[in-house]
């Protein structure tokens, strides 16, 4: 069983020496993520509904700013309850830290923990895994075993630590250098890409690159997680992972619903119906709700009002099931999520789960622009890769005037043939929707015209 007291460290990717400020290490991280590049490029990436036109709906900014709000809650109310439960075992610097920084390691790390996907939601990580695997024949031998892993299984969590903690060329090592604490939180998959196994929910997906891979060890060996294999290397989720995952898994679950009604995909009765349904579930003071919800006459302001209800239900049962489930966690041996956890015993989110799948995720208009973004994030993929893999000498002029629209922190030309393609995968990975749509659009001739 994990040391409660051996969990959390203020150690920063970097290496940087301590520095007096009147913020905590973990307050830090939030403002550093908040101050990024990264973070600020959310803001134009598909969340479920991409280029929305003039509806406002959620996008990854806007998303993950309020999944960090409910991971605040999460966090500080179960700091209370480590520092309550096991005040016994625990060192002063420990009672500080979970009484007062663990809302804050979970804010930061639910605010960070969408940096890692590519324009377009999940269809752009599967263009971006597809173009490796159609051009497999041409490729492959170029990567060893675990490199050809990673790109043809591409995933945001594991590109998350590498926008978050890799040294990009010119700039200071160690990313936006946050401590080891918030970047083990978002772990949700502790292994390496080779080592992914579908049905066992630390290894359904895998959470860092090879080039990433010394810097993943050091965040595992400093936050205790616990090893199940160093060859491939897989550890179990830290403690801190359940947390930032319920955070996000209630927020998509609820607020997806909320966007699509605005969108009027969804109808202010199937809506209001399932919301109303789960609220009933959770609480005893069922009229009053129906009180309150009786005096509210506008539709999206009745459904707003029960979002508010069902997301505070959610963090409460999350809560009781986070506490419930406490030794399994630090065991590392719960082999479910919370939301998941809870849904097994709830049918209404079930419902709300499959409403969600048939209605918003299979909605023409989704599939329709998931497709294009597909195509895009693609072709981008291969104006670069065939060039930058190519050496100098063989490069044709064609080849350098592609290069030249790639910037220069993603061009490792001395590096290999990894590093030079993870260089590409940064660029297009890290651009918005209309970035993307745009440079697209410009080099298929599709618009022609000077654009400063």
């Amino acid at each position: 069983m994990m040391n409660l007291n051996q969990i959390f460290t203020n150690q920063r990717t970097g290496n940087n020496p301590h520095t007096k400020a009147s913020r905590t290490d973990f307050q830090r991280d939030f403002d550093r993520i908040i101050f990024s590049s990264a973070f600020r490029r959310l803001q134009n990436k598909t969340q479920v509904f991409p280029l929305p036109g003039s509806v406002f709906v959620h996008n990854r900014l806007t998303h993950s700013l309020e999944v960090s709000s409910v991971g605040r809650s999460l966090g500080s109310v179960i700091g209370e309850f480590i520092h309550d439960s096991f005040k016994n075992d625990l060192t002063e610097d420990s009672k500080n830290f979970y009484l007062h920084n663990l809302g804050n390691v979970i804010a930061a790390a639910c605010l960070c923990h969408d940096v890692g996907n590519p324009a377009f939601g999940h269809s752009g990580e599967d263009a971006i895994a597809s173009y490796f695997e159609r051009n497999e024949n041409d490729l492959k031998p170029k990567f060893n075993e675990k490199e050809w892993a990673d790109l043809v299984n591409f995933e945001g969590n594991a590109n998350a630590i590498r926008v978050l903690a890799q040294q990009q060329q010119g700039k200071d090592a160690g990313g936006i250098q946050l401590t080891f604490a918030t970047l083990a939180s978002i772990a949700k998959y502790p292994c390496e890409a080779i080592a992914k196994k579908k049905g066992i929910i630390h290894r359904k997906k895998f959470g860092f690159f090879q080039n990433e891979k010394d810097i993943f060890l050091e965040i595992a060996k400093e936050t205790n997680m616990i090893s199940e294999n160093d060859d491939p290397y897989i550890f179990k989720r830290h403690p801190f992972v359940w947390l930032v995952e319920a955070a996000d898994d209630i927020c998509y679950n609820i607020i997806d619903m909320e966007d699509a009604h605005r969108l009027g995909i969804v109808s202010t009765v199937d809506c209001k119906n399932l919301f109303f349904e789960l609220i009933k579930s959770e609480t005893d003071d069922i009229d009053r709700v129906e009180r309150k919800l009786n005096s509210i006459g506008n539709e999206n302001e009745q459904v707003s009002y029960l979002r508010a209800k069902v997301i505070n239900a959610l963090i409460n049962k999350s809560v009781e099931l986070y506490k419930s489930n406490f030794n399994k966690i630090l065991e590392g041996n719960l082999e479910k999520g919370l939301l998941d956890i809870y849904k097994s015993e709830n049918r209404t989110l079930q419902d709300i789960e499959s409403f969600s799948i048939e209605k918003i995720y299979n909605h023409k208009a989704v599939v329709e622009i998931e497709n294009a973004g597909y195509n895009v994030m693609y072709e981008l993929l291969d104006h670069f890769i065939p060039s930058i893999l190519k050496s100098a000498g063989e490069r044709k002029s064609y080849d350098n005037k592609a290069l030249k629209l790639l910037p220069k922190q993603f061009f490792y030309e001395e590096g290999t043939d990894y590093q030079k393609v993870l260089g590409v995968i940064d660029f297009v990975s890290g651009m918005t929707d209309n970035f993307a749509t745009d440079l697209y659009r410009k080099i298929k001739g599709i618009d022609i015209g000077m654009t400063m």
